[in-house]
């Protein structure tokens, strides 16, 4: 195996992570440590690779999960809010609002979420990714 094979796979298995325990407390120094690496070679290695921080990486994994339960109108905000992961509600609502374009309640009180095909629901609300805008899609021509 190359060296940059070994070098992805480590970061693979700090990518999964973040994919798996997505509400549990995951910091850099943990990450890095799963990846064999120092912190700031494992972010800026992390980052050329997947084209974002560790850090975005993690809040877009956890802002995804928050809308797929947000889609139930039942559903409190705070508590949705604190089972991806979240301390507080104003740092979920900041990070919420961030990537998808608006406010957690806003989200899950939106009825053409429910009654429009999936496809145009992932579409429309799919999280952004660095340097883009929220509420915009990008051409995919």
């Amino acid at each position: 195996m190359s060296a940059a094979e070994n070098q992805n796979r480590r970061l693979l298995r700090a990518r999964d992570a973040m994919d798996r325990d997505y509400a549990h407390r995951l910091d850099l120094p943990a990450l890095a440590r799963l990846a064999h690496m120092s912190e700031g070679h494992f972010s800026r290695t992390f980052r050329a690779t997947f084209g974002e921080t560790p850090h975005h990486y993690l809040q877009r994994r956890r802002i995804e999960r928050a809308m797929a339960l947000l889609r139930d109108p039942r559903s409190a905000v705070t508590e949705v809010g604190l089972r991806v992961g979240f301390d507080s509600l104003g740092a979920f609502s900041r990070a919420f609002r961030a990537i998808v374009g608006v406010a957690p309640s806003q989200y899950r009180d939106r009825g053409l979420v429910a009654r429009a095909p999936v496809c145009f629901v992932k579409a429309w609300l799919r999280p952004v990714g660095p340097g883009e805008r929220a509420g915009t899609a990008t051409p995919t021509n």
